[in-house]
């Protein structure tokens, strides 16, 4: 998990040079990396906007092996070279601390080193001590088991914002983090990507909104910025009176998009669990990666198979934005890896893909194997969502980029940076909740998380983003 201290914000004009800042932050979906802080030059005159400044606290087991708690990994928070932010309500502006960040920025060509204060928390003093070192001198470590409440209260001590991204979260059947944060008055984001988990810490949405503690959950990539796409295609619909009949989310990652064995991890437990989706109104289940579907995700990634999977963004779909029908499908690359889930799916009993200990047996058996071909594959990521209306209207939200340990970073950061710009009401939300975020910091949100993308558009008929590519066989497409 990560926690940040925040100091405060403050506008800031910059003539000429724009300020980004890049943050580590944990993630088991993502490599690790050093903190990094840049000052680049923008091409065209004055930039405006808002420069968080923070201390942030980051913590997750630094091993390889799955622990209960994320490795170390990539999470860059950068203010967007070419947008401004949207203006906060007049409740956000009264939430805003009062003392405010200073910020120099002298010419162009330097390095920028806001005031950020890095603690890294793991079991593992020796490693956590290591990684807190090659963050520079406002680093830190500090021992902590996310299981252990009062170790947890007590590194809460004075913090603004823990993001929690130590999954996996499937079969976690406490919300110890979330309520430590609540304990502690301290707001709070996870990357879940568990339907249950989520639905168990939105449980927690009343002790938050009485402690006056803002929190999001799943707020990652996807689910998380996926959702917030969702929604706004479901706003843009109905604004021109249209009314949403069906809602698809489809996802693709090349191998495990440089995340290793936590998505692994997490991809076999989800093959222990029936697909929840939702078809007119009536909720159905399906089997795991089954309904194969050909989506095309557009120029970079083109076609490619995806099979039906159990993820939380479809029941908080289907119950927040009132979409009848809701659905979501992942696929990855090589083509083959798709057959060994299909196999383990169709093959290994349910209560054995249900096992954490076994599965991670499992995941370390064809961990070489996988490692070896991410090496070849990649790890673009691509989302794609798509709604149909009842008036004819179909449009679709699409979100590719070439690196998964990149994109995840900038999408959590989104997030963190929405609930410190106080876009977020006490309690406890999904991303596509207007109270989670708000109408108005949805753009920005949006514009933050899909840096570096390398092809991103929101509300479009499909036939302007698809390819028409021949299938040379396999699964192959050129």
């Amino acid at each position: 998990m990560m926690v940040i201290r925040k100091k405060n914000t403050d506008a800031l004009s910059v003539q000429h040079p724009y300020l980004k800042f890049t943050a580590t932050i944990t993630n088991g979906c993502q490599r690790r990396t050093s903190f990094l802080r840049s000052l680049q030059t923008a091409p065209t005159a004055t930039r405006h906007f808002q420069h968080p400044s923070a201390r942030a606290v980051a913590r997750s087991p630094l091993g390889d092996k799955p622990t209960g708690m994320a490795t170390m990994g990539v999470v860059r928070a950068c203010a967007p070279p070419a947008a401004a932010p949207t203006a906060p309500s007049a409740d956000a502006a009264k939430r805003k601390p009062s003392r405010s960040a200073r910020v120099l920025v002298l010419g162009g060509a330097g390095r920028l080193r806001p005031d950020l204060n890095i603690l890294v928390g793991d079991r593992n003093r020796e490693k956590g001590e290591s990684f807190a070192a090659k963050l520079g001198e406002k680093s830190e470590f500090v021992q902590v088991e996310i299981r252990n409440a009062s170790m947890l209260e007590k590194a809460l001590q004075g913090v603004d914002l823990v993001v929690h991204t130590a999954g996996p979260f499937q079969r976690a059947e406490e919300c110890t983090v979330l309520q430590a944060a609540i304990s502690t008055k301290t707001a709070y984001i996870d990357v879940c990507d568990d339907t249950d988990y989520s639905w168990r810490a939105n449980s927690f949405h009343e002790q938050a909104k009485a402690a006056g503690i803002p929190a999001i959950t799943t707020a990652g990539i996807y689910p998380g910025v996926s959702n917030v796409m969702a929604a706004e295609l479901v706003r843009a619909a109905r604004s021109e009176n249209g009314e949403p009949e069906r809602l698809r989310f489809f996802y693709y990652t090349a191998g495990t998009g440089g995340a290793g064995p936590t998505i692994l991890t997490t991809s076999f437990l989800l093959l222990g669990e029936d697909v929840i989706a939702y078809n007119k109104g009536e909720e159905i289940k399906l089997k795991p990666y089954s309904g194969a579907m050909t989506i095309d995700f557009g120029k970079g990634v083109r076609k490619k198979n995806v099979y039906l999977l159990n993820l939380p963004e479809v029941k908080s779909a289907f119950k927040i934005l009132g979409v009848p029908t809701v659905n979501a499908r992942f696929g990855t690359a090589p083509f083959f890896w798709n057959w060994g889930m299909q196999a383990f799916a169709n093959l290994l009993p349910a209560e054995f893909l249900r096992d954490k200990v076994k599965v991670q047996k499992l995941y370390k058996s064809v961990d070489p194997l996988v490692r070896a071909i991410d090496g070849i594959a990649g790890e673009r990521v691509s989302m794609r969502v798509d709604l149909d209306c009842s008036n004819g209207r179909n449009t679709i939200g699409l979100f590719t980029h070439k690196k998964l340990s990149v994109s995840v970073g900038f999408a959590t950061a989104a997030f963190a940076l929405a609930v410190l710009e106080g876009n977020t009401q006490p309690g406890v939300w999904f991303p596509e909740e207007p109270e989670g975020i708000a109408i108005e910091a949805r753009k920005l949100l949006l514009e933050r998380a899909s840096q570096g993308t390398s092809n991103f558009v929101m509300n479009k008929p499909s036939w302007m983003v698809e390819t028409d590519p021949k299938e040379v066989g396999l699964g192959i497409y050129v």
